[in-house]
Formats: C-alpha cells, structure tokens, sequence
C-alpha cells in the first residue's frame, strides 16, 4: 500500500507539471464589452484617419480644376498675350470665314435649357426632382451674371469690333456652358450624350461670337470657364436631398398634354399643352 500509494502521487506531480501551464493558459469565455455609441456620429462612414481622401480628390478641387484652367488660359491671352496670341487668333479665324455674320449665337445660348426641357418632358429620369433643379439654376445663373459682369468691369477690355469695352469675359459663352453643365449633370447617369449635345452647343456658341467679332479667343476661354464654374459652385452649395419630390397638396399634378382644336378658318391644329389635375379628397 504505501509503495502504490507513492506511485499515485508521483503520476499526479508528474501530469500537474505536463499540462499544469497549459491549463493556465485558457481562460473562460467573457461577454464582448458594449459598444461605444457616444462618438458614433463623429466618422459615419468608419474611415480611418489614414485612409480618408487626399485634399487633391475632393469634391471642390474636382470642381473647380477644369474652370480654373479656362479662366487661367484667358487671363493669360487677354490684352493680345500667350503663346497662341488673340491677334492671331482672330487672323486665322476670318481667314476661315470671311465676312460671316450672324445672329444664331443669340438664339443658342438658352439651347441647352431647351435640351433640358425637352429630355424631362420625354420622361427620363434626372439626378435631382424639378423643385430642387429650379433653385439650382437660379442659383447658378446668379453666380454666373454677378461674376462676369463684376469682371467685364474691372478688365475694361475692347471688343474686337471696337465696340465696347466689355469683351473679356464672354457672357454669351458663359451662360451656354452654365446650361451645357446642369444638362450633363442632370443626365450624364442616363447617358453621357445628353451633355456632349449640350456642350457641342455650348461650343458652337463659342465659335460664333468669335466669327462676328463681338469677342477674342481669351474672352470666349474665359467665359466656358466661369460657366462650368457656376454650375458646379450652384451644386456643391445646395443642401436639399436628391430625390425629394416637391411638396404639392395631396391629389394635385402636372403632366404634358397636346391640346387640339379648330382654328377660325375651319382647319384643325393642335398645340403642346400643360395639364393642371386636382382631386378633391
């Protein structure tokens, strides 16, 4: 007995210094610690510090990139400098068209607004509802007007034609590429040829005031410029929710018609019309 009882306590010293520190080493399970809800609205998005965008790819520089370099490009050609002088500019030009004149470029810079109707009116979706569309351009039209007349008279630049001293920027050319932007960004998820429709107008605008010579190649640049700028500045500060349909009453809508009917003469004729609906609840 005593020599058994030995050996049983020598196998139980010898597996208690086996797996004695293994043993020490699992620890029970334990409940996950509650979640920290008091700064959850500080990084909505769960980015890290380290891998939030650089400055460079913000929205604003993405912005404001392309019309800065317009307006660079004009302010540097202005008062005949650069590399591609007006001058020479405006040589090559008549060379190409001799004598042209015209009063299209009057009639092309509200086109792309046309475009604009004419693809909601078919039904296709744009990016933002028409509430919120409206107060876009008003806003952009107004940074558009106060900026290029604010400069045309500071620069106190000279027409082509000499007749005036409010050639540089382009206003013509600025407010068709104001139009050209909202088009592109309204419906550039539809299809990109909606706003390469509207900047080929935009462009053609351009063009034309530089053939009559109401403007050199610096004012027209320039004024591509501080149209595109407009637009984006008229997006990247309006804070309503994409998507919001505007609030009517209950019941009430618009919606395109094609009105007909009999002229005096007897002959039928028709006409595009907007139909008013109210349903009385």
């Amino acid at each position: 007995m005593p020599i058994s009882f030995a050996r049983t306590i020598a196998t139980l010293v010898l597996w208690t210094t086996s797996f004695g520190p293994v043993l020490a080493q699992v620890t029970p399970p334990t409940s996950p610690a509650p979640t920290d809800t008091t700064r959850k609205y500080e990084n909505p998005a769960g980015v890290s510090g380290q891998a939030k965008q650089p400055w460079y790819k913000s929205k604003l520089v993405k912005a404001t990139a392309v019309p800065a370099l317009l307006i660079t490009y004009g302010a540097i050609h202005a008062n005949n400098g650069g590399f591609y002088t007006n001058e020479q500019a405006n040589r090559d030009i008549h060379k190409l068209f001799p004598g042209y004149r015209t009063r299209l470029d009057d009639l092309l810079i509200l086109a792309p607004y046309a475009e604009l109707g004419l693809v909601a009116l078919a039904g296709v979706e744009s990016r933002s509802d028409r509430l919120n569309l409206l107060l876009v351009v008003l806003k952009s039209e107004a940074i558009m007007l106060t900026s290029t007349f604010a400069v045309k008279h500071l620069v106190q630049s000279e027409r082509p034609d000499k007749s005036d001293k409010l050639s540089f920027p382009s206003g013509h050319t600025a407010q068709a590429f104001l139009a050209a932007s909202i088009v592109h960004t309204e419906f550039r998820d539809q299809s990109q040829w909606y706003g390469v429709g509207a900047y080929a107008i935009a462009t053609s605008v351009a063009a034309l005031r530089m053939m009559n010579t109401k403007h050199w190649q610096s004012d027209v640049i320039a004024g591509a410029g501080f149209g595109i700028l407009s637009a984006h500045l008229g997006y990247l500060t309006h804070r309503n929710r994409w998507g919001r349909q505007p609030r009517l009453p209950k019941g009430m809508g618009f919606s395109p018609t094609w009105q007909t009917g009999y002229t005096p003469t007897g002959s039928l004729a028709g006409a595009p019309g907007l139909r008013f609906t109210w349903q009385l609840q």
